[in-house]
């Protein structure tokens, strides 16, 4: 079985080695693999989270994803507690368990998958990814349906926005159409950066230099995601390093 977490601990953070010790006992048949994403970032997470749910993989791996920033409510928290634990399981068998803070899980629900509340208390720990959510996550790998509780409905994820920044600085977006016809060169404005990208129907058909805006590896419910690609340099850079949910607009 697969389990991959996707959590802000930071590259190499010590929690991740913290999470996968306490899976190991918990779930010890598991293959732990962990996925950054930055700090707070709940957009690159529920990105991350919903490209690995519907891409192709083992029916039995699970996903784990715990961004959570607190910052459902903005009065002082007892007990550290904070958003809830929600699980969904898709069609294919691939279970899902994250907390539902901003955009972790909206890219699932907003492909028409069904989200429902976990029975686990949502306090008690500071690092509630290891003290007290696996253990509701083994449950769940094991067949304890009785800890699935109410729905869940959460927020929309950003449209025609920055998802999730690659390692190459590929910048890939929620935009699943194409702004123009191919060929045309467009403006494309994300937060204070302006740069020139041509509309194309694959990243690589534009020379050296040039930024392309095109269908990128990654998209799911048979949309893929433009995305900007800067042939022989890093858009990521040319626009600045935006943060997730940036707003991608087309200048006139």
């Amino acid at each position: 079985m697969l389990l991959t977490i996707v959590a802000d601990y930071g590259v190499g953070d010590l929690a991740f080695a913290e999470v996968r010790q306490r899976f190991a006992s918990l779930l010890p048949e598991a293959d732990v693999a962990a996925i950054p994403v930055p700090p707070f970032d709940t957009v690159s997470a529920g990105f991350c989270v919903a490209q690995l749910a519907f891409g192709q993989g083992p029916a039995d791996r699970v996903i784990y994803a715990n961004v959570a920033p607190r910052q459902d409510e903005d009065e002082p928290r007892e007990d550290n507690a904070g958003e809830r634990l929600v699980a969904a399981r898709l069609d294919s068998g691939v279970l899902v368990v994250g907390v539902a803070a901003g955009a972790s899980l909206s890219f699932l629900a907003g492909a028409g998958v069904p989200l429902r509340a976990v029975a686990v208390t949502d306090a008690g720990s500071q690092f509630r990814s290891r003290d007290v959510f696996p253990d509701a996550v083994a449950g769940l790998v094991h067949g304890d349906n009785t800890l699935l509780g109410d729905p869940v409905t959460v927020a929309p994820a950003p449209q025609r926005a920055l998802a999730y920044t690659d390692g190459y600085g590929n910048l890939k977006t929620t935009w699943y159409e194409a702004p123009a016809a191919t060929g045309t060169t467009v403006r494309v404005r994300i937060g204070a950066a302006t740069a020139e990208a041509v509309v194309s129907d694959g990243v690589f058909t534009v020379p050296a230099g040039t930024i392309s805006f095109a269908p990128g590896s990654s998209g799911w419910s048979g949309r893929a995601c433009y995305e900007l690609f800067a042939r022989g340099g890093n858009a990521a850079e040319l626009f600045g390093h935006p943060a997730a949910g940036t707003p991608v607009e087309i200048l006139p």
